[in-house]
């Protein structure tokens, strides 16, 4: 898995506009795009030019910003480009991702301004990872690449998170629990302290993880329980 400290990557110039599109244009992809526009606030100069999505959607606009294409479209681009991969599904995201194969695009970390990612804290971030407004990471956390941290999320220390997982508002995730790759956590479930869940399990909205829980599984419940039992 490829890491990115993101107080190393936060430290990259951004006087120079750089341009960015979003591949995903549903909910998820307007809350993406007003990430982007408050990160703008700051100074952060994302040139967002608009919507890629291989469902096109009714209108040719969203949000004010124009639809654009495929990922055949987005793979056939000229220039580098920036990518927000803004597709909320684990597995769909993951398999969005294989698709852009075009060596000029690239994923950046994007990460609230609210959020606070001191250098003693010890973060790590892959690449394409997405942490939104009202999330807390502690210290001494691993993130995957395209992991999604929806609004309000709490991850606490030594927590690693895989590549592709993604956390709906309100999760909350102990101090050292470890999530395999691709998995969906609905909003405001937990997994406590030191836990770990198998890749590709799907833990329901409102769930407690209070044991260990094997790769593929969907769970539901306080405490959480596999729905083959």
């Amino acid at each position: 898995m490829t890491e990115i400290f993101f107080p190393d990557y936060a430290a990259d110039d951004a006087a120079t506009a750089r341009p960015l599109v979003i591949f995903g244009a549903g909910g998820l992809g307007r809350e993406v795009l007003l990430l982007l526009r408050q990160l703008n606030e700051t100074g952060a100069n994302w040139d967002v030019r608009g919507f890629y999505d291989d469902l096109p959607p009714a209108a040719p606009t969203i949000a004010g910003l124009p639809y654009l294409g495929t990922s055949a479209a987005l793979n056939a681009t000229s220039e580098p480009l920036a990518v927000a991969v803004a597709v909320g599904s684990s597995r769909s995201r993951a398999a969005v991702v294989a698709r852009l194969t075009s060596r000029q695009l690239s994923f950046p970390a994007l990460v609230h301004p609210s959020v606070a990612l001191a250098p003693y804290q010890r973060v790590a971030l892959g690449a394409g990872c997405i942490i939104q407004q009202g999330c807390i990471l502690t210290c001494d956390i691993t993130l995957g690449r395209f992991v999604l941290l929806n609004l309000g999320c709490t991850v606490g220390h030594d927590a690693v998170l895989e590549d592709f997982c993604s956390l709906m508002p309100h999760v909350n995730i102990g101090g050292a629990a470890q999530l395999g790759a691709g998995t969906y956590l609905g909003t405001n479930a937990t997994v406590i302290h030191a836990v770990q869940v198998g890749a590709g399990a799907t833990i329901g909205a409102g769930a407690v993880v209070v044991r260990d829980l094997p790769a593929g599984v969907t769970a539901v419940g306080v405490p959480a329980k596999s729905m083959s039992n």
